[in-house]
């Protein structure tokens, strides 16, 4: 075992970065990966680094950063909006579950005091894996992800009392009443002294800094100010995480939140990550296997009553059972703070070592569980409850009644700013749309304010079939998401390979998986944005406007290839229709003449065409030679005038 401190960090940080970069290919969140360091590297596997105090210590400043963002998050005209919810909801689920899984335990044999602590872990859930699978999937603003983010937001709060109760309970009853007593004084007091005063100093003080123009000493400025604060209430004998929770709660209301937040994730991240290593540290693996019935049995009871509780709440509250059901199904889960509770336990010694082993395992594997959980949930919700199969239906039946009497239209996929921009520009030029989107609150303000917009999933196949797909002239994704973008993909050359879909992206990372996918067209925002970004300095520089433009062009003619083509659609007219080179998709069938031959020997070139691309199930040759072979089922992408496509068309199909 090494005792120099920076082969021990070394270590950590190499084994962290090993096993984070796998977690995150396999698409589980790093927490477990910091987790799982510790468990290998601690003192019960192969006891690489030693747990010490000093670690403890240091690590507990994840904690407090990770209050202190949630401070930031902390917004009180949002939770008087959502008082309802937090304090009904939340309040009504921390209290249930906690005393229900204090119940439990006590039943199982435990002393009260461990009891509490096992109520407090099996109440908390997942803030960091819930908020972030929501945000991903634009469900944040939907029925359920309020339900879900008002509960999240109560059990962050209820976390505080209990960082300053758990420490007491070494106490004797009268002594732990009069502790609890004290804390809530010194808690009012120290409340009442750093809202009133902080909020008159806060702003002032972030003005004087911000204006100094230096990222140093904003950073430090920062770091004096949630662990001044942390200092001042651990002094006044609360935690240190109440500190950096005001710290946040301050700074969250003024201008510079966004600011402080970016500038203190790399702090929160790197010693949040410390404190998970710490606490894997505690898992013995020996004993887990020893007590591996009582590890399953208590984390289906934290899952199913946990999920139980919430269930029956959430329709206690008014809530559907569709909405209840996947209110149930995210929380269900333990969470982060739960390991905090169990490491302020250890530390305090009133748990049974055995105990600790199997909550803490049980917690663990509930929280490998809730990324797939929440993959299934639709699954699971279509599975029992057959209302929503219903709505679904009904939701399905209005947006086919919607386009029965639309061709020649372009399906919008996404009606976020991106999408909202694009249709309009289409509804200016007299090209038809419908746009999906799966948000409901975006549909219905939307839809109110007369906008093409229905509610539904595009990367659904019925949808895209609802929606007209048959009758399209293009599908564009608007928003920025691959692995939705290729399922859309993956339908449309189903159903309809000819069709062009042109795919918007963050970056040129995926451009390639996206082309060989059939992406007709791919526009990344970072290569938009340097183009525009280059326009500018030239302009600035004096370099003369016509010379800026036909740079600014044959750049976009080089990324994009079809920009000076075109998909003819019935709502094209001109004079110059014929002259003007355009796109035109051929499906090549059992019997045209082409099959078998080469591009070459068929010689469209001769007659003015240029074969862009062929399209064929399982892959797509984006600039086909002389030399690539027509095979039965593919489709020709061609470039050129209406008389020479016609003529391009009879060789192929009749040679």
């Amino acid at each position: 075992m090494p005792h120099d401190a920076l082969a021990v960090a070394l270590i950590l940080l190499a084994s962290a970065v090993a096993v984070v970069v796998l977690f995150r290919q396999l698409a589980i969140p790093a927490i477990l990966g910091y987790l799982m360091v510790g468990a290998l590297m601690g003192p019960h596997a192969l006891a690489v680094v030693p747990d010490t105090e000093q670690q403890r210590e240091l690590a507990e400043f994840g904690v407090v950063f990770l209050m202190f963002s949630v401070g930031l998050e902390f917004s009180l005209p949002q939770l008087l909006t959502m008082r309802r919810v937090v304090f009904g909801f939340g309040g009504a689920q921390v209290v249930v579950v906690a005393a229900l899984g204090m119940a439990i335990a006590m039943a199982l044999g435990a002393h009260w005091q461990g009891a509490l602590v096992a109520g407090g872990v099996a109440a908390m859930s997942s803030t960091a894996i819930v908020s972030k699978t929501l945000a991903e999937r634009a469900q944040l603003h939907s029925e359920f992800g309020r339900q879900a983010m008002g509960v999240l937001l109560f059990q962050d709060l209820a976390v505080i009392p209990l960082l300053v109760l758990i420490p007491a309970l070494t106490l004797s009853s009268e002594a732990i009443a009069a502790a609890i007593g004290a804390a809530l004084v010194k808690a009012a007091v120290v409340l009442a002294i750093v809202l009133y005063l902080g909020q008159r100093l806060m702003r002032p003080l972030f003005d004087l800094v911000a204006r100094q123009k230096s990222s140093e000493l904003f950073v430090i400025f920062v770091l004096v100010v949630t662990l001044g604060l942390a200092w001042v209430t651990q002094q006044a004998g609360l935690s240190l995480a109440l500190g950096a929770f005001l710290a946040g709660m301050l700074i969250s209301e003024t201008e510079y939140r966004y600011q402080v937040e970016d500038y203190i994730k790399p702090f929160r991240d790197v010693l949040l990550g410390l404190f998970f290593v710490t606490i894997g540290m505690l898992l013995d693996a020996h004993a887990i296997a020893t007590h591996f019935v009582a590890v399953i049995l208590v984390l289906a009871l934290m899952l199913v009553g946990k999920f139980a509780a919430i269930f029956v709440l959430g329709r206690l509250f008014g809530n559907g059972r569709p909405t209840a059901l996947r209110t149930a199904l995210a929380l269900a889960p333990a969470g982060e703070f739960g390991f905090v509770l169990i490491s302020l336990a250890s530390r305090a010694g009133f748990v049974d070592a055995t105990a600790l082993q199997v909550v803490l395992a049980a917690a663990l594997v509930s929280m490998l569980a809730a990324p797939l959980i929440l993959a299934r949930m639709e699954r699971i919700v279509l599975y029992f409850v057959e209302s929503e199969w219903t709505s679904r239906a009904v939701a399905l039946h209005e947006l086919a009644v919607k386009s029965m009497a639309t061709r020649g239209h372009v399906i919008v996929c996404g009606y976020g700013r991106s999408g909202q921009a694009l249709a309009r520009f289409l509804e200016r030029e007299k090209i038809p749309v419908i746009a999906l989107d799966s948000d409901p609150e975006r549909v219905r303000e939307a839809a109110a304010a007369g906008e093409s917009v229905v509610f539904g999933d595009a990367s659904r196949r019925e949808v895209l079939v609802a929606a007209a797909l048959s009758r399209a002239v293009a599908v564009v994704v608007s928003f920025a998401d691959t692995p939705k973008a290729l399922g859309i993909l993956a339908h449309v050359r189903e159903l309809r390979p000819a069709l062009p879909v042109v795919v918007r992206t963050l970056d040129d990372t995926d451009v390639e998986t996206l082309k060989a996918a059939g992406a007709a067209e791919i526009v990344a925002e970072v290569v938009e944005g340097s183009l525009m970004l280059a326009t500018q300095t030239m302009m600035q520089l004096g370099v003369p406007l016509n010379r800026v433009l036909r740079r600014l062009r044959e750049v976009r003619e080089e990324r994009y290839r079809f920009t000076s083509a075109f998909f003819h659609g019935v709502t094209d007219t001109g004079a110059d229709d014929g002259e003007q080179p355009r796109l035109r998709t051929l499906a090549v069938d059992a019997g045209a003449a082409g099959v078998g031959k080469t591009l070459g020997a068929m010689n469209l070139a001769g007659l003015g065409v240029t074969v862009t691309a062929v399209r064929r199930k399982g892959s797509r040759d984006v600039d086909p030679g002389p030399e690539t072979r027509v095979r039965e089922g593919d489709v020709l992408v061609m470039l050129g005038t209406q008389e020479q496509l016609a003529r391009a068309e009879m060789r192929v199909l009749q040679g």
